[in-house]
């Protein structure tokens, strides 16, 4: 096997990224929303995947020919040589609404996406720190296009810092939540809710955006997005990529909450902990790492 030359990580506009996502830059910038689009954001590894798939069956049901997730939902950010411009793929979308996704954080996404009047629709997933960490760590070491994550403990103190791809955590998920309170065309959801219970979940998604699924719908909807099923799907499960090691780790992981126990060592969790606290300054944004 040929050697795998790791993308390093650079500061850009005050976020830590890789030249595959600074390169289409301007494009993601210009891109042009849609009044019926629906923007999917997260910070990488909080369930965007998964929520991805439950509005690809809300709007879509089950497609006639399987398409994998990635050309069904493009990742707008990312530009490879490999696949292209994530901007490109979501211009040919011939979906209407068009769902698209992003990690960016808050202040860097697309001003198009912010037009009140043209009520574009938002929906953020945001995961508790410990387990996305956890989850962010195994996807760096199985992913070849990522940043070398090095060991657990190293890579535990450049997340605190907001050293990894798409900088720091608390500033994302902190900076979306600021913003739900001024932009009502944004829902804030979060993992843990999610895998506590998933029906209830799809019920407000599906209030939030005017759905309104049969009862059987719904249950069908439940069913296919279980972790289990979809880690088994390959039009889920991003086993076709090709940087993507699974021999490593595979792309879906464990999909629980509280996964964090068996990474973080007691120090490692105080001192987390800690840190937590001078970090998170507002009380109104409170997550749960179990349920």
């Amino acid at each position: 096997m040929a050697e795998v030359h790791r993308p390093e990580l650079f500061d850009f506009h005050g976020v830590s990224l890789t030249q595959y996502f600074t390169e289409n830059w301007e494009n993601v910038q210009n891109f042009q929303a849609r009044p019926d689009d629906i923007l999917i954001a997260t910070y990488p590894k909080a369930g965007t995947t998964w929520v991805s798939n439950i509005l690809d069956l809300l709007y879509f049901g089950q497609r006639e020919k399987p398409i994998p997730i990635y050309e069904r939902v493009p990742f707008m950010d990312v530009f490879h040589p490999e696949i292209g411009a994530g901007t490109d793929w979501a211009d040919k979308l011939p979906t209407s609404p068009r769902l698209i996704k992003t990690h960016l954080p808050v202040q860097l996404v697309p001003k198009s996406f912010w037009n009140k009047n043209a009520g574009y629709d938002i929906v953020y997933v945001a995961r508790n720190a410990k387990d996305n960490v956890v989850s962010f760590f195994h996807f760096d070491r199985m992913n070849m296009d990522q940043p070398e994550p090095g060991d657990w403990s190293s890579y535990l103190e450049r997340f605190k810092q907001g050293k990894v791809l798409y900088g720091s955590w608390y500033d994302h998920v902190s900076n979306w939540w600021k913003k739900k309170q001024t932009y009502s065309n944004l829902h804030y959801m979060f993992f843990e809710d999610m895998v506590e219970d998933t029906g209830q979940e799809i019920d407000k998604l599906c209030s939030f955006l005017g759905l309104t699924p049969s009862v059987e719908e719904k249950t069908r909807i439940v069913g296919e997005v279980h972790f289990d099923k979809m880690k088994n799907d390959k039009m889920a499960n991003y086993s076709t990529i090709s940087v993507f090691d699974f021999k490593i780790s595979p792309f879906m992981r464990k999909g629980k909450v509280g996964d964090w126990k068996n990474h973080f060592t007691v120090a490692q969790n105080e001192e987390f902990d800690e840190d937590y606290k001078t970090k998170m300054k507002d009380p109104t944004l409170q997550f749960r790492t179990e349920i």
